[in-house]
C-alpha cells in the first residue's frame, strides 16, 4: 500500500512558503508540506493532519466542507486533491 498524499496547485511562491515558512515547516519533515515544482505543493497525510491543527487566521490552515478540502493562504483557497499511487 502506498503512502496517502494530496496536492495543490498554489503558484509558486505560495509553496516555497507553505514548504519553508509556515509554522508547519517547523516540525518534523514527515509533519510538513513539500514544494513538488511547477507552484505545486503536497500534503502527506501526516502533513496534512498538522495543518489541520492551524486556526483559520494562520496561512495554510485547512478546511474540509461542502466545497471541498483547501488550503488557505491569505483571503485564497487551493483546492487539495487526492493524489493516486
Amino acid at each position: 500500500m502506498g503512502t496517502q498524499r494530496w496536492m495543490a496547485e498554489v503558484g509558486e511562491d505560495n509553496a516555497r512558503w507553505l514548504a519553508a515558512e509556515s509554522r508547519t515547516a517547523l516540525l518534523a519533515s514527515e509533519y510538513r508540506p513539500r514544494a513538488v515544482g511547477g507552484g505545486r505543493v503536497e500534503f502527506s497525510a501526516l502533513a496534512l493532519g498538522a495543518s489541520r491543527e492551524l486556526g483559520e487566521e494562520e496561512d495554510g490552515y485547512i478546511t474540509d466542507d461542502g466545497e471541498g478540502l483547501r488550503v488557505w493562504i491569505g483571503d485564497d483557497a487551493f483546492e487539495l486533491l487526492f493524489v493516486e499511487n
